[in-house]
């Protein structure tokens, strides 16, 4: 006890006196935290976990080259008639499968099969003025030939009368045997001339012939126009032709897709140093997913996209920016089961090219 409380034992300590004089004295400040390093760990292993995957990606892939530019390619053959008629049957469906040589639709026959007539008409009129022609012909020249005996018979006697001893012909028996050569020699002359002109006669009768079997061919022709066939195996589509319609040569009646199909696919231009004709390649198609196709590079375009574009690019300006052209590369299919799909042109697809190492 201190001398204070001793002097005034009534009077005690204030509590925070108290606590002062009993609480320990105070500890050190702490050491700062240190911090740590495993988030520092885990991106380190991220890194590299990334950076072993893109070293393994470029090894696995280093020999292909791919694009999503690409998709599917195929023949599509335009449907029109090549004669004006009314139509009268509609013999397919949309998207119905047709064969090569199928009909499709079928024209009112009626104004081909009597050109057809008519002109079967004409062909056997010329046939008979030909055989009229030849008959004269004929008939010339056995005149020709009879005046050309007459002929050769009064020169003959004009030579025997002329062979005798003077004295022994009298010279009204000479004149005679003349004007017998004369007149027979008019004769043969005329006759040939007839021949000629049933010649000429015969040669026009003939070309008459000819003429009016083109006319008869060409009406056949008409008239096979107006059965319309598919020229090809494939699908129908975008059939606009209904039966009754009156259609033109300009008129489109429906569209087939053809079943033989290909990928056209775009690389860029500098990623045609190793793509050759004959590279095999493997195809995956949206449509189609969890099925590779394999498949080989057919052939590469001469010319890029934009050259064969509707309004190619003008680059003589002074404002040139270089631009990566596309370059399309048809890509067909060597894989059995490509039969097994409904694939159709505009499909998109994913080659992937086994490029030259």
């Amino acid at each position: 006890m201190s001398e204070a409380e001793l002097k005034n034992p009534a009077q005690k300590p204030s509590p925070a006196r108290a606590a002062s004089v009993d609480s320990p004295p105070p500890s050190p400040p702490p050491a700062p935290h240190q911090r740590s390093r495993r988030p520092f760990i885990i991106l380190g292993a991220v890194l590299a976990v990334v950076a072993i995957a893109a070293i393994v990606y470029w090894l696995l892939n280093r020999n292909y080259e791919t694009t999503d530019d690409a998709q599917i390619d195929g023949d599509i053959f335009q449907i029109s008639s090549r004669i004006s008629g009314q139509v009268s049957q509609v013999l397919v469906t949309d998207n119905q499968h047709v064969t090569a040589g199928q009909v499709l639709v079928t024209l009112d026959p009626r104004d081909a099969q009597a050109s057809v007539a008519q002109a079967k008409a004409n062909v056997e009129q010329a046939q008979a003025q030909l055989i009229v022609a030849r008959a004269n012909v004929a008939a010339a020249q056995a005149n020709a030939s009879s005046d050309a005996a007459t002929l050769t018979q009064a020169e003959q006697d004009f030579q025997r009368y002329h062979a005798l001893r003077t004295g022994a012909v009298s010279g009204l028996q000479l004149d005679q045997t003349d004007a017998t050569i004369r007149s027979a020699q008019a004769k043969y002359d005329a006759a040939r001339q007839q021949t000629a002109g049933d010649e000429a006669s015969a040669i026009a009768a003939q070309a008459q012939v000819d003429a009016a079997m083109a006319q008869l061919q060409n009406a056949q022709l008409q008239l096979s126009y107006t059965t319309i066939t598919a020229p090809a195996s494939g699908h129908v589509s975008e059939r606009t032709v209904r039966a009754g319609d009156v259609v033109s040569p300009t008129t489109g009646l429906m569209s087939i897709v053809g079943d033989h199909v290909w990928v056209t696919a775009n690389y860029k231009e500098t990623q045609l140093a190793g793509i050759h004709p004959g590279n095999p390649a493997t195809i995956t198609i949206d449509a189609v997913p969890g099925v590779t196709f394999h498949a080989k590079v057919d052939s590469i375009q001469y010319g890029t996209g934009a050259v064969f574009s509707l309004l190619p690019a003008e680059n003589a300006t002074g404002n040139y920016v270089k631009i990566v052209q596309r370059v399309p590369v048809k890509i067909t299919f060597d894989d059995s089961r490509i039969g097994n799909y409904p694939l159709a042109p505009g499909m998109s697809v994913n080659p992937s090219v086994t490029i030259n190492p």
